[in-house]
């Protein structure tokens, strides 16, 4: 059982630590974000660079190798997102009256940049990886680019809580873009097949060997599938879900009058923009 255990402790460590680091560095002084930028580029190139050499090996430190690798490439976009480097060719709050279509329209534009980088180092990733036998990092990356979509969609079309405390000051207007109500239609939908591929892999765990490569990645996909399940039932459920963050959220409230003033607006916005 341990043996099953620990690439399940790992998984939840990465997910978990990673979330924290990235939203910590972010709101760090922002003459720090030059060499925090920095140094998570540097790291994104070697972790290409060791997805490319472990896909060739079918080992379990090579399955935890691709693991780790896609989460720091994944870790990347996202410090870039929260700088404003990958949002999108909008960067202003919804208008008010504005149609369905029209605000689904204005929300693609504010990501637009992330989801082109996306499809690219998706397929990076699939180049480097193409005809390996490990392809652990490539599953790894297309899970937390499909429930991550997933995630986005259903803050658009409504949710609970919409995790208003993750986005750094100079994103706030996406707030704008997203609706609070208890539910919506595609939230059971999303939920439920990612459950169902999530229960059939961890099916497919105990029919191999514990000690094998098979079992460790399929461990390791699963447990990541059922983690961003987890997070969507964070978006609907009256539940906290920043606590577990805490620690990396705690210097958020050192922000400029100015910022906080921009923030008073755009919650403003956000409640005439809710669905009830």
């Amino acid at each position: 059982m341990t043996t099953y255990g620990l690439p399940v402790l790992y998984t939840l460590f990465v997910w978990w630590f990673s979330t924290g680091a990235i939203l910590y560095l972010d709101r760090l002084p922002a003459r720090t974000h030059r060499w925090s930028m920095l140094a998570t580029t540097v790291i994104l190139v070697l972790s290409l660079y060791g997805l490319a050499i472990s896909s060739n090996s079918t080992t379990i430190s090579a399955a935890y190798c691709a693991f780790t690798c896609a989460v720091l490439v994944w870790g990347w976009q996202e410090m870039a997102f929260l700088r404003g480097l990958l949002t999108g060719p909008r960067c202003i709050a919804c208008p008010r009256n504005c149609s369905e279509w029209q605000r689904f329209v204005y929300a693609t534009q504010t990501i637009l940049y992330q989801e082109l980088a996306l499809i690219v180092l998706t397929a990076l990733i699939a180049a480097l990886t193409w005809g390996g036998t490990n392809q652990v990092g490539l599953w790894t990356f297309v899970i937390l680019w499909v429930m991550r979509l997933s995630a986005k969609l259903n803050l658009f079309l409504g949710a609970r809580n919409l995790s208003e405390d993750f986005l750094p000051e100079k994103l706030r207007y996406l707030e704008t873009y997203f609706t609070r109500r208890p539910m919506n239609l595609l939230f059971p939908v999303s939920v439920s097949a990612a459950t169902t591929v999530a229960v059939i892999g961890w099916f497919e765990v105990f029919l191999h060997d514990a000690n094998s490569f098979e079992s460790a990645s399929l461990n390791f996909l699963c447990t990541l599938l059922s983690l961003a399940v987890l997070e969507h039932w964070f978006m609907v459920l009256p539940l906290p879900s920043s606590a577990l963050w805490k620690w990396s959220l705690k210097n958020s409230s050192k922000d400029s009058g100015a910022a906080s003033t921009d923030a008073d607006v755009v919650t403003k916005l956000v409640t005439l923009n809710s669905r009830t």
